[in-house]
């Protein structure tokens, strides 16, 4: 009798050890989740001056119709460092004189993906991993670009979303408002 008892008892504290290693191993997972989700701005910007250009339609600046601009743009001058805005790989590094210019687009896993657009330089190469806030490339005005910027977009699931929604580990809720009021602007973008 006694024996079956400590049977019982044994497997329960097995089917208890179970759980407990399941649910570390969902703690463990969403730690990783969450350092990967995009959560902070992709250039240094404390005082908010570098966004010029936010989600939405604007007038494209070469060919001077209105078009939906799928990312963020941050005025800032050449050679300024971009960072990635959370951990992952490095899912491209492309150099074309059209278009993005010089790229990086970031793989986060989770569904999410980052692309950092009209570089000057790269910092990292495809394939590399990359931890938030880890420099990754420099501000440039290639591609179809006016002049200086970098061109910051998110994508969710293989869409693009509004990145301005991502940056709650870099500001406090005042600075948010001020950034979206900022970035709401319905002028030109530099891309």
């Amino acid at each position: 009798e006694t024996a079956k008892k400590l049977d019982i008892v044994a497997k329960q504290a097995y089917i208890q050890s179970k759980s407990y290693d399941e649910v570390l191993n969902l703690a463990l997972d969403k730690e990783k989740m969450l350092a990967a989700i995009p959560a902070i701005q992709p250039l240094s910007n404390q005082d908010l001056k570098r966004t010029a250009s936010g989600w939405g339609f604007r007038i494209h600046p070469i060919y001077k119709i209105r078009k939906f601009h799928y990312g963020m743009d941050f005025t800032a001058p050449v050679g300024t460092e971009v960072y990635s805005t959370g951990d992952g790989v490095v899912k491209d590094v492309v150099s074309s004189k059209v278009g993005y210019g010089k790229y990086i687009e970031i793989d986060h896993g989770y569904g999410y993906l980052t692309l950092y657009a009209h570089l000057n330089d790269f910092n990292v190469r495809k394939g590399q991993k990359v931890k938030r806030g880890e420099i990754i490339g420099f501000v440039g005005n290639t591609g179809t670009s006016t002049s200086p910027h970098l061109h910051y977009e998110v994508h969710r699931n293989g869409t693009a979303v509004n990145p301005q929604n991502y940056y709650y580990m870099d500001l406090t809720p005042a600075e948010y408002e001020r950034m979206i009021a900022l970035s709401s602007n319905m002028g030109q973008s530099f891309d």
